[in-house]
């Protein structure tokens, strides 16, 4: 089955505006939508000179290169226009790498193996309960198999079938989705039943904190 990666929350991506650089095992990647909403994941190398499409911006349903301003279409990643050549019509053996995505649970989730967005299990909107919060991204300079052994020693069942890690953290109800970042480096997504500005909350961001303490020191 295709793994899918928790790369972003989908809130920070915005329609037809910013570029958000992502990861998910050693892969760098430009995550931005187009105008509709759509959710875009590409490999962040413009395919002309290989500059970084996140130095670039979003054109209605095209993202744009920063170097020459060659526009690549949503969806596809096909390069459809080349400003200095407007008369041009664009090579079509010119393409972006584009991978799936798509939003589920408060998360946009890229798989690196298709870019068949439909091929999304539907237990990925089961990985945070509905109504939960976003509690903060913790950056680890570890492993994700050693991030993994160390949420369920500190009480966290791994819940496979979605994903996600849930279980009590100092008290309060919380899900962890981990992210494979590249090698030595794991992002960890934590939602949580508490709300925004409780003591909860606040209670949580401190255990997040210790955790983080302790993963990196065991490493």
């Amino acid at each position: 089955m295709p793994r899918w990666y928790p790369v972003a929350l989908s809130a920070d991506l915005r329609p037809g505006a910013n570029i958000v650089a992502g990861f998910a095992e050693g892969q760098e990647l430009a995550l931005w939508r187009s105008a509709d909403g759509a959710a875009q994941a590409w490999d962040n190398r413009c395919p002309h000179r290989s500059v970084r499409f996140t130095l670039g911006r979003v054109v209605e349903d095209r993202l744009s290169c920063a170097y020459h301003g060659w526009q690549y279409a949503a969806g596809n990643g096909q390069c459809v226009s080349i400003p200095a050549h407007p008369a041009m019509q664009a090579p079509r053996n010119v393409c972006a790498k584009v991978f799936g995505a798509v939003d589920a649970a408060g998360m946009l989730w890229v798989n690196l193996l298709s870019q068949d967005a439909s091929a999304a299990p539907p237990s990925l909107a089961d990985a945070v309960p509905a109504g939960w919060h976003f509690c903060r991204t913790l950056t680890l300079r570890a492993g994700a198999k050693d991030v993994r052994d160390a949420l369920a020693q500190h009480g966290l069942a791994a819940d496979t079938a979605a994903g996600a890690f849930r279980g009590v953290l100092e008290g309060v109800q919380s899900v962890a989705l981990v992210l494979d970042a590249q090698p030595q480096l794991t992002f960890v997504h934590l939602w949580t039943e508490a709300s925004p500005g409780s003591d909860a909350m606040k209670t949580l961001h401190t255990a997040a904190r210790n955790l983080r303490g302790a993963i990196e020191t065991q490493g």
